[in-house]
């Protein structure tokens, strides 16, 4: 996401501002709802888990926004609250379900084929199966990168790796994806 209003200091004197506050956190809610929607959508495949989840992370944002200090950009902020939900969330599932990430793999991509809230073509279909099957790290640079064309340095921000790590984690998700292409093809 590019350097927006949404990251602008007027903005941020406002979210810091008792007066103005309500009214700007509106507006990053607005701002940021379907951004956030999608990356959370992407990890959890779960229309309502997802929409939960985004309320969750605007509540925690919310709560905590004292503690924003503007090191980071807004934006990065909030991705680094929604992936942590995300992957609390995750690890949450796998452990009430008692299964394991492969289990967890498998209950993903049958989620995807069962999915009545997203359309697209045989081949989106393929592709989102293909991410499910990866790591949760690899998953996450994967569609930071590709879908949301996410630099690797706001990346190396919100997940708080180095851009070579990134850079070779998404490498090899590719690869994954390829290898799933041709052995499902």
């Amino acid at each position: 996401m590019s350097e927006t209003l949404q990251d602008s200091p007027e903005l941020i004197a406002r979210l810091r501002d008792s007066q103005t506050c309500r009214a700007a956190f509106s507006e990053v809610i607005q701002a940021y709802s379907q951004p956030l929607y999608m990356q959370i959508r992407r990890m959890v495949q779960n229309h309502d888990d997802a929409n939960d989840l985004l309320q969750n992370t605007f509540l925690k944002a919310w709560s905590s926004l004292d503690n924003f200090r503007g090191d980071a950009r807004l934006s990065t902020w909030l991705y680094k609250i929604a992936i942590n939900e995300s992957i609390t969330f995750l690890e949450r599932e796998r452990k009430r379900q008692n299964i394991s990430l492969d289990q967890q793999s498998e209950q993903l991509i049958h989620n995807i084929a069962a999915d009545t809230h997203i359309d697209g073509d045989e081949l989106a279909l393929k592709l989102r199966q293909a991410i499910a099957t990866l790591p949760e790290k690899q998953r996450l640079v994967f569609n930071m990168r590709y879908y949301d064309e996410m630099p690797y340095e706001q990346m190396s921000s919100i997940l708080g790796t180095s851009v070579g790590a990134l850079k070779a984690s998404y490498h090899l998700a590719v690869k994954k994806i390829e290898h799933f292409f041709e052995k499902n093809s």
